[in-house]
């Protein structure tokens, strides 16, 4: 590797040729509402919502502000992010019932998990709809002293006190009915379950689809709500519930068809233990994103996602030193990483890491401002919350942008909103050159 090309990374950004607008607000919150107000006012202007785009290198940290500031100004987001299915407490609920169902004696920790997760029996009326509320009476009960036993999910309290009075060591479903039954202050519900365990089949392809469906069933019909009812006036928790009920229906269909065919090839025995590594195997595989496609909404994409995006305008968020490029993890000091990038003396023998400057943040960005036919909005913050000085992104120095003022910017995200005049100037002549494409496109 050569002094004038040891990393061509380092060289200046091929920048297209489209006008870029920089916008800096005082923190994360304020700049997720100035990019989503000029995504609302574009659309005002009668800029196609599917002409626009948003794109953050990651969305973990943006996707509630960018959300709320959607809510605010109206606009309707498509967050295009993979779901990890594998983390939501659905998929938890089936992995542990298949837990509780596998090997001749489960201990106490693993007979309650499912119910810790919201475990309900499933009836004729429930539905599979993410927004089903279960309206039904309650099922009858022998003891009408203890009301409590009528009501699903049964409450994180009454799992804890069952699991202070229960015996902790292992043993099959039947003794543990028996232990339930013979132990004061042991919920009715706790054995109810258990009976539920002991009369379940053996798994086949068939029972295995049947059991975990009515395990989904009856969470989104009870435990959904209770979701639902903890969660803030923006309803992202449930949202990603909801979704992951759908995901997780979606994925016992699936095991249905593959347990089947593994059983038939032989590489797998019918054993609940086997059923839950083969639902794993599915669900880390992590196949699609985000389902719903709405051609009435904004999409918000995460960095990586964009490299075949064409559209008219592109917003990206977050362009700050500490997210975008984000650090490289290394033992290495930094001192020493710069002088193996610059190969001089003794370290001109040594190969550089691209990730010392940013080589994927920086080929992501490229593909952002390539993504742009119109014009790329970059926005950052300045500050944390504590108050510390956020620097803005070096990506942004190869670039040559227009920055909006703090007087124009209050007006974007103020009461009556308006668009920069630097922004304005470019949108009216986009518009006299008749591009955009038609709504619903």
């Amino acid at each position: 590797m050569t002094g004038a090309d040891r990393l061509a990374l380092s060289a200046p950004i091929d920048a297209p040729d489209v006008p870029a607008v920089e916008i800096a607000s005082p923190t994360r919150r304020d700049e997720a509402r100035s990019a989503m107000a000029v995504a609302a006012e574009l659309r005002d202007g009668d800029v196609p919502v599917r002409d626009v785009a948003v794109v953050v290198r990651d969305l973990d940290r943006y996707e509630e502000p960018l959300f709320r500031a959607a809510l605010q100004y109206g606009v309707a987001p498509v967050f295009w992010t993979q779901l990890r299915v594998t983390r939501t407490r659905p998929y938890a609920l089936v992995e542990s019932v298949c837990e509780a169902l596998a090997g001749d004696a489960v201990d106490r920790e693993t007979l309650l998990r499912p119910l810790e997760l919201r475990w309900s029996p499933a009836t004729p009326t429930d539905s599979l709809d993410p927004n089903i509320s279960d309206d039904s009476p309650a099922p009858a009960i022998s003891d009408d002293s203890d009301r409590r036993s009528a009501e699903w999910p049964i409450e994180p309290a009454a799992v804890q006190r069952a699991g202070s009075v229960l015996p902790d060591d292992p043993r099959s479903i039947a003794e543990w009915i028996e232990a339930i039954e013979s132990t004061d202050g042991a919920d009715t519900r706790v054995r109810q379950f258990a009976e539920w365990i002991e009369t379940a089949p053996a798994p086949t392809p068939e029972s295995v689809a049947s059991l975990l469906g009515e395990v989904v069933e009856g969470y989104a019909a009870r435990g959904l709500p209770e979701t639902k009812a903890a969660d803030s006036p923006a309803l992202l928790d449930t949202e990603t519930d909801a979704r992951a009920v759908v995901r997780v229906r979606t994925l016992v269909g699936q095991l249905q068809r593959k347990f089947a065919d593994r059983l038939e090839d032989g590489t797998l025995e019918r054993s609940w233990d086997d059923v839950a590594d083969l639902a794993d195997a599915i669900a880390t595989q992590r196949p699609g994103r985000r389902e719903h496609s709405n051609a009435r909404a904004l999409d918000v994409f995460e960095a990586n996602d964009v490299w075949a995006l064409d559209v008219p305008y592109v917003i990206a968020v977050g362009l700050t030193a500490e997210a975008w490029p984000q650090p490289p993890e290394s033992v290495l000091p930094p001192e020493f990483q710069e002088a193996v990038l610059r190969g001089e003396g003794a370290t001109g023998s040594l190969a550089p890491q691209p990730a010392w400057v940013g080589g994927r943040d920086r080929d992501q960005f490229v593909d952002v401002l390539r993504a742009a036919g119109q014009c790329v909005v970059v926005t950052r913050h300045s500050r944390t919350p504590g108050g510390d000085d956020v620097p803005r992104s070096p990506l942004l120095d190869h670039l040559e942008t227009r920055r909006i003022s703090e007087g124009a910017r209050r007006r974007l995200v103020g009461t009556e909103r308006e668009l920069p005049p630097e922004l304005r100037e470019i949108v009216g002549t986009g518009a006299e050159n008749g591009e955009g494409t038609t709504e619903g496109q």
